[in-house]
């Protein structure tokens, strides 16, 4: 597990959502491309997805070398928009932690503006905000994202 405070993981491997997992093996090569699997079922009864399907192609991988076929996915590069987003979120982070509060909530609202969807920028954003990670505006942006049919960067979901 890792956590990516100044985003630079996000930007490197077009990461658009968490969770997501990469799959790195112990030459540190990158096995399989994000995707947006969990790696355990904290939030299934609230998402549906549980982490099993998952697991098992992991327990492949690990004990018998079996790569799945989706690990040749080509993961799409961030889109201009994203990178502009990204940069913008950094110069608000950058802000906040200087106490510029007005100048910080304007490069999180640019950023948000140009990538509504993106957890990563969007939801990162709101304990940044004092805005509640897991209160309404999350499920507000839940909802409009799979409205919006979920998209990220990176293969789709194998584990129901």
């Amino acid at each position: 597990m890792l956590v990516d405070a100044d985003h630079h993981l996000t930007e490197l491997y077009a990461i658009s959502n968490v969770p997501t997992v990469i799959w790195v093996d112990e030459e540190d090569r990158i096995v399989r491309p994000n995707a947006a699997e969990v790696g355990t079922d904290t939030f299934s009864e609230f998402t549906g997805v549980h982490c099993e399907g998952h697991l098992e192609l992991v327990r492949a991988w690990v004990g018998d070398g079996q790569v799945p076929e989706d690990a040749s996915h080509i993961v799409a590069d961030l889109t201009v928009d994203e990178v502009e987003a990204r940069l913008h979120f950094r110069l608000a982070a950058h802000a906040r932690r200087a106490g510029l509060s007005d100048v910080a909530d304007s490069h999180f609202d640019q950023a948000a503006e140009l990538t509504p969807l993106d957890f990563t920028v969007v939801r990162a954003a709101m304990p940044l905000r004092g805005e509640n990670p897991f209160g309404q505006e999350f499920f507000d942006l839940y909802g409009a994202y799979r409205e919006a049919g979920s998209p990220f960067h990176g293969i789709p979901r194998t584990s129901g």
